[in-house]
């Protein structure tokens, strides 16, 4: 064999060693460029999606209408925040205390009533439906999500992906699962990191404190733990623990890989593997994914639930350089209060998602980062002004669909906080004040990461599509 053959074959081990990683030569050269950027750079900004799927009563939270009719009204009262002028449900203690760090949308809305097409207005910032369009799972030719976009047009600030979703997917009651969570047109290779990190149980709401609606009967939380850590995944599957294992493998090569010392590429390529390798093994990336090994004090602040476990992990993830995550609270339709509304809300859905959003403010300002971190709280819709009460299947009155108006909760990113934008009339029907659409939050969201105002994505045939379809959200900033 010549010396020549040699350094091939050597070569072709150096390369193909990367992928006992996983990984790819693009993508350790773009982790090791990445890893040596970050000492250097500011903090990028990122966004935090928090997402309420099934739909909650913006009136029964942040729009509550105390002079609307009782059948409007409904049962709850309302408290004045930090913020004098501003009043929200009184089952939102904690995030009323903290008004000086949030502020409200009260005037976001869209023509759907429909679940599955209010999930792509509102996941994918758009007023539009793609052609063809399923009802019963996400197709090639879907619109991709937000996190989609922004994770193709922003960096990760480390080895992890740019968009993460988490802790599950989006399913309907037929364990469908949701548009409006993937690349769609864009290509595969875009969809959002999931990070599949809770228990698969069938209820609805924060685990263990779960439940059914009342036209099924509601069983106690059996799938323990609640919460499987979530650990990294990269391009074929390989976890961090895996990859304890192929590094391993690799030293053998490493005798092998000395030979080629003296050629300058092969050398910046061991230097990037290694750092790829140190970076994905680290102690302090393992340490972010493992909610539950957390400060229990920190756990009690965020609460040892779905709900707190979900945006404890998002808030890590962040920390560790993922620059926009999609986090689900509940699974399915946890918050399509059509019957029920009142007790589910009252002691199973808003304690949970006071306390853990609470928790999530207080720890990215006292951490420095909520000033880069935008935190979003919406549904794919808000739900009717009129209370009724569908006896053939719940016990107790609720509200229906209502994609005319709901509430949007903003906070961080430069959002300066005690504020409301919009309004709607009297009984929360239709907004009267500053009418806003998935556009314009769409817009906010990609303004806050950077994305130039001129930006287009492009399908899988490099078609161009703008990425911003509106202006953001004025009297935010």
């Amino acid at each position: 064999m010549t010396p020549s053959s040699n350094t091939s074959r050597r070569q072709a081990l150096q390369v193909g060693s990367l992928g006992l990683l996983g990984l790819s030569l693009a993508d350790v050269s773009e982790f090791a460029a990445q890893a040596k950027s970050q000492g250097s750079q500011t903090r990028s900004s990122a966004v935090l999606l928090v997402y309420l799927p099934g739909g909650l009563s913006h009136i029964d939270s942040f729009d509550p209408k105390p002079d609307a009719p009782s059948n409007t009204r409904g049962e709850f009262q309302t408290i004045t925040t930090k913020t004098p002028e501003i009043q929200i449900c009184e089952h939102l203690p904690q995030l009323a205390a903290r008004s000086d760090r949030w502020s409200l949308v009260r005037s976001l809305g869209h023509p759907t009533n429909d679940h599955t097409e209010a999930h792509h207005y509102v996941l994918c910032g758009k007023l539009e439906l793609p052609t063809p369009f399923s009802r019963v799972q996400p197709i090639a030719t879907d619109f991709p999500s937000m996190a989609a976009i922004a994770g193709s047009k922003v960096k990760s600030g480390s080895p992890l992906p740019a968009a993460a979703m988490l802790p599950r997917r989006l399913i309907n009651v037929a364990k469908q699962v949701r548009g409006g969570q993937t690349a769609g047109r864009m290509g595969e290779r875009y969809d959002p990191w999931l990070l599949p990190a809770a228990a698969q149980c069938n209820q609805y709401g924060s685990c263990p404190d779960c439940f059914m609606f009342s036209n099924m009967e509601t069983q106690e939380h059996a799938l323990f733990p609640i919460w499987q850590s979530a650990h990294p995944q990269l391009l074929s599957g390989v976890t961090i623990d895996r990859l304890d294992r192929r590094r391993d493998l690799l030293l053998e090569l490493e005798s092998e890989r000395r030979h080629l010392d003296r050629f300058a590429g092969v050398q910046s390529l061991n230097r990037h593997r290694s750092n790829a390798l140190s970076l994905l093994t680290s102690r302090k990336v393992r340490d972010a994914f493992d909610v539950q090994a957390a400060d229990p004090r920190v756990r009690d602040r965020y609460g040892r639930d779905l709900f707190g476990m979900t945006l404890l992990l998002s808030k890590r993830l962040i920390e560790n350089g993922v620059r926009m995550v999609q986090a689900h609270l509940g699974r399915g339709v946890s918050w399509d209060t059509h019957g029920d509304n009142f007790p589910l809300l009252k002691d199973k859905l808003l304690p949970p998602f006071d306390r853990a959003l609470s928790a999530l403010l207080d720890d990215l300002d006292e951490s420095g980062m909520l000033e880069t971190t935008l935190v979003v709280v919406c549904s794919e819709f808000g739900r009717t002004p009129k209370i009724f009460r569908l006896e053939q299947h719940y016990k107790l009155p609720g509200r229906d669909h209502w994609g005319a108006a709901q509430s949007v909760l903003l906070a961080g990113g430069g959002v300066r906080g005690g504020r409301v934008v919009g309004k709607t009339d009297r009984i929360g029907a239709y907004p009267t004040d500053q009418p806003l659409t998935p556009q314009h939050l769409a817009a906010t969201i990609y303004e806050t990461l950077g994305i130039p105002r001129n930006a287009h994505w492009r399908d899988v045939d490099d078609r161009p599509y703008r990425v911003f379809e509106a202006d953001p959200i004025p009297g935010l900033i």
